[in-house]
């Protein structure tokens, strides 16, 4: 694995626009940054990423039938106990999962270290999936890359497969309502790249800010036309929703989510320590714990995180040399594990984080995002990849 410095495209910024791609630069900082690009062998990608992504899949959703059937893990993990028979009958039925995406160090010579799991609103989709594709493709045309040069990316193909099942299947009811934070320029981005992975396959869709949703007399969840709202996909965390004002519909309203109800176990924190209880010792896993005493100061070599956390936010993070490092962010009051501290491979001063996608129950590609602080945040920059051998 190595960084490579490269000449950006002079119209890439034209061509992003273009596409529809407007979070290219978040309040003034570069997030798509082509000013250099990851390279990695196929082994790395095959045997270090994609069979550990595969594994660690597995081994989520088995601790997902564990954890649906126990009333002390579900406490553990601080889910609301009004939602536990909801996530459970939303288990048992198996309602279809679309995506997730798993957080990986990696340095290309010893094994990934899980992270963490993003499982119910993963972001940097469109970049993972289209856009460094496309670089990659042009990368090639113009001489940068060389003409045998591959990609570890099938998560576009993967993505219209899955949607084009579960609607011929009948599992999802369509049309099909995407939803998303109006203001939010990097979250509308994500949903209308999947609307037009869904409308690619023929399924009819619409689109709306998940603050336009309102309820029926009948309790149906409605969009800004009244109409009916069957299937949602909603990038919007569950945790938010089950504590919000219409949080007490969702079990009676009928609808259907992407992500599933289920889901609410595997974005949460608390899986890290439940999997190394089960599998300790694992090659891809850190050893973790349900922190007892969240207010006591962080021991050398440890992480603190919070159950529920996105972006980076509010991490507290002491090397085992004993330098601290904390993000802000609005869950000061959460409950909180703590995870070995494994630092992220620093290249010319930057802390690479490699994003795996999985897509259904597949493996289906990475994308790496790096920052100049040991913490990845939503202010990191994505940066290509690419296979040469």
């Amino acid at each position: 694995m190595k960084r490579i410095a490269t000449e950006p495209r002079p119209d890439w910024k034209d061509q992003a626009e273009a596409l529809g791609f407007h979070f290219h630069t978040i309040d003034g900082a570069p997030y798509w940054d082509e000013s250099a690009y990851y390279a990695f062998g196929l082994r790395q990608i095959e045997d270090d990423l994609e069979a550990p992504t595969e594994q660690l899949h597995a081994m989520a959703m088995t601790l997902v039938d564990e954890v649906v059937e126990s009333e002390a893990l579900l406490t553990r993990l601080a889910i609301p106990p009004a939602y536990w028979d909801w996530i459970r009958e939303s288990w048992h039925a198996r309602e279809p999962h679309l995506y997730g995406r798993m957080d990986l160090a990696y340095d290309g010579v010893g094994p990934a270290k899980l992270y963490e799991f993003n499982y119910d609103t993963p972001t940097s989709l469109y970049e993972s999936a289209y856009f460094q594709w496309l670089w990659l493709e042009q990368a090639i045309g113009r001489g940068v890359l060389p003409a045998g040069a591959d990609q570890y990316n099938r998560i576009q193909e993967l993505l219209c497969e899955t949607f084009a099942s579960l609607a011929s299947e009948g599992r999802i009811a369509t049309p099909v309502h995407f939803a998303a934070v109006g203001d939010s320029a990097e979250d509308r981005g994500t949903v209308r790249y999947l609307r037009d992975c869904a409308e690619q396959v023929g399924i009819k869709t619409f689109e709306l800010a998940i603050e336009r949703i309102g309820i029926s007399a009948e309790g149906w969840f409605t969009d800004e036309d009244d109409r009916v709202i069957r299937t949602l996909f909603k990038l919007y965390p569950l945790e938010w929703m089950f504590v919000e004002e219409y949080g007490e519909k969702l079990q009676g309203s009928k609808v259907q989510l992407i992500e599933p109800p289920w889901k609410a176990i595997l974005s949460n924190k608390g899986v890290l320590p439940l999997l190394w209880q089960r599998h300790e010792g694992h090659p891809n896993l850190l050893p973790a714990f349900f922190d007892e005493a969240p207010g006591e100061p962080v021991a050398p070599g440890w992480v603190r995180k919070p159950l529920f956390s996105r972006e980076g936010a509010n991490i507290e993070l002491v090397t085992a040399d004993g330098e601290r490092l904390r993000s802000d962010g609005p869950y000061d009051d959460a409950p909180t594990i703590r995870q070995a501290y494994h630092p992220l491979p620093g290249l010319a001063g930057n802390y690479p984080l490699v994003g795996s996608w999985v897509i259904a129950d597949q493996a289906a590609g990475i994308g790496v995002r790096e920052d100049d602080s040991r913490i990845t945040r939503d202010s990191s920059r994505f940066v290509p990849h690419a296979i040469i051998d």
